[in-house]
């Protein structure tokens, strides 16, 4: 058996299809450059699975980061599943891809201003081209969610009576019911008006072969980047950021982790931290309650005893 056999196992068992399709396609995707590249002139999926090493596995490694850590990274984990399934099923003896750690990646802590998200909104909802955009930027930053999610939300999905999104996250299939502030409720029934032929709610703006689909991954990155540039935003901000903009700004308010977490779908406060930042409002906010829980102690009948 060689790696690619061991991939098509893989990828006919239940652990590869109980995965959400999100992952699926990030798992094959990763998978695809596993198995093409080359270590000494051969390609890793002519490899008989017993005799990719560990040094193997190291070396390949070492060509995927030429893609950036967040990629090697994850080629590396979507390898190591495929192993450890084959170890559980017998397929292999030991998985040569957990013979190493792999580079830490500096999480990304940029946030947006609420004047840059406005400045994005207005430049897009002024050009009936880039509307679509500008939904994806405002479900994105009020609702706090995923980019991706937000390209490919359906109007099934929301509630224009009772002003209410409820959400499947791709991800890892968690389930969020979020309330639509009045602007927004306001935008969507617009779109709903222009779009309502089709499922989509931010579709692609120029039909493809006679059909409205929504925009690709890469499509979308394209032209927020070009409506950024337009209306004179820095380069460091990206349309990802704004689920971290929008979790932050909730953290700075004083909201509980458990709160956050309904509104994010996260299933540990551990998966929020890579969204969370110190600002000093949020040190403001947090020694402001310090003081105020000192003031209400102040009234605390023999409150000497008590050392408080």
């Amino acid at each position: 058996m060689n790696v690619k056999n061991l991939i098509d196992k893989y990828y006919l068992s239940s652990d590869f299809n109980m995965l959400a399709d999100k992952t699926k396609v990030d798992y094959s995707n990763c998978l695809s450059v596993m198995l093409n590249t080359k270590l000494d002139d051969k390609f890793i999926y002519t490899t008989k699975v017993n005799k990719l090493t560990g040094a193997m596995a190291r070396q390949a490694y070492e060509v995927w980061l030429n893609r950036g850590i967040y990629m090697a990274n994850h080629i590396c984990a979507s390898s190591r599943k495929v192993y450890s399934f084959g170890m559980e099923m017998g397929y292999v003896e030991t998985n040569p891809f957990s013979t190493f750690k792999c580079k830490i990646t500096k999480p990304r802590k940029v946030t947006w201003t609420k004047e840059q998200i406005m400045q994005l909104l207005d430049f897009c909802y002024a050009d009936f081209q880039y509307r679509s955009l500008g939904l994806i930027v405002q479900m994105a930053y009020e609702w706090c969610q995923r980019v991706g999610d937000m390209r490919l939300l359906e109007f099934s999905s929301i509630d224009f009576d009772k002003g209410v999104l409820h959400l499947e996250q791709s991800k890892r299939g968690a389930t969020v019911h979020l309330p639509i502030s009045d602007d927004l409720l306001e935008m969507l029934i617009q779109q709903k008006e222009e779009y309502d032929f089709q499922k989509y709610v931010a579709p692609y703006p120029k039909a493809l072969r006679g059909f409205y689909k929504p925009y690709t991954l890469t499509r979308l990155s394209i032209v927020a980047r070009r409506a950024m540039k337009l209306c004179g935003l820095p380069d460091e901000l990206r349309i990802a950021d704004l689920r971290r903009t929008g979790t932050t700004e909730m953290v700075e308010a004083g909201v509980s982790m458990g709160q956050i977490m309904s509104v994010t779908g996260h299933a540990n406060p551990q998966s929020v931290k890579p969204y969370m930042k110190n600002t000093l409002d949020s040190a403001k906010n947090a020694l402001t309650m310090r003081k105020k829980y000192d003031i209400s102690t102040d009234n605390v009948p023999n409150k000497e005893i008590y050392n408080i």
